[in-house]
């Protein structure tokens, strides 16, 4: 097949690795958006090829792409902050580095480049986030420069470490799990004002540990069967049914107009 009747992305990863071969005398490469056009498994090629091939050269690199930031080293970004000096994540822990290389998907550009960042464990919570934001502000996050992140509970604390380094505005979104001492054990250093640009958003009620019990808790049960869609008797019934039914239950809210109460945590996170 001709080479200019292949894919674009296939065309950009062949011109790429034709570009590195003719600089291998260069001792500094300048790459702009090695991401572009490409499927994400051919990136990740083309990213192994540039970090396997010029390992002992120089590469200045810019990207949109979080993948490419956390494979080639994301102890090397250099931010320009309004509230600090020229930053890099050197200081980073060696735990976290090999963290966000091996799993480098997660949006940690998107974390950097944001103005404020909530960030929540899942998908529904996301959804659930997004809609009070918007009732109470009367637009979405993003519209305020908010910008709200699912990155899983596991990985708060990898992402809290960049917050902490680079002064960035972060809320944590969390359930408490029944057990609120293990949460503060968890984040011992961000709560009582360890932190001052992050703040943990959590409710110490066991007897609510998840965000459907949370919602059941504020809300009545005949405005959740209205906005779901649903006519069960009790809240047990409800409970059951928005568990196994997550992020369908988390999307019918979002799209309802029915103004809805939020647990206070939620309220906390959103906050001007």
């Amino acid at each position: 097949m001709p080479f200019d009747s292949v894919g674009k992305g296939e065309q950009c990863r062949v011109q790429m690795k034709l570009a590195i071969e003719a600089a291998c005398d260069s001792g500094v490469l300048l790459i702009e958006e090695p991401e572009n056009h490409l499927s994400h498994s051919n990136m990740s090629r083309l990213i192994e090829d540039i970090s396997q091939r010029c390992a002992d050269r120089q590469i200045v690199l810019t990207t949109h792409s979080s993948f490419v930031l956390n494979k080639l080293g994301i102890d090397n970004v250099k931010l320009l902050s309004s509230k600090s000096d020229t930053m890099t994540l050197d200081d980073l822990s060696q735990d976290t580095k090999d963290y966000f290389m091996k799993l480098p998907g997660y949006n940690t550009l998107r974390l950097i480049l944001s103005a404020k960042t909530i960030l929540v464990e899942g998908p529904s919570d996301e959804l659930i986030v997004q809609k009070a934001y918007k009732q109470q502000h009367g637009k979405l996050p993003l519209e305020d420069g908010v910008d709200v992140i699912s990155v899983g509970s596991l990985a708060f604390k990898r992402f809290l470490e960049i917050g902490k380094q680079l002064k960035l505005d972060i809320r944590v979104v969390t359930d408490n799990d029944r057990d609120v001492a293990a949460l503060k054990r968890k984040y011992k250093d961000y709560l009582n004002g360890k932190s001052e640009n992050i703040e943990i958003c959590y409710d110490t009620d066991e007897k609510y540990p998840t965000l459907e019990s949370q919602l059941l808790k504020v809300n009545s049960i005949g405005i959740l069967n209205e906005v779901l869609g649903t006519s069960f008797g009790n809240k047990e019934e409800l409970f059951d049914y928005m568990i196994k039914n997550k992020t369908d239950s988390a999307l019918k809210i979002f799209n309802s107009d029915k103004k809805m109460k939020f647990p206070h945590y939620i309220c906390d996170a959103i906050r001007e």
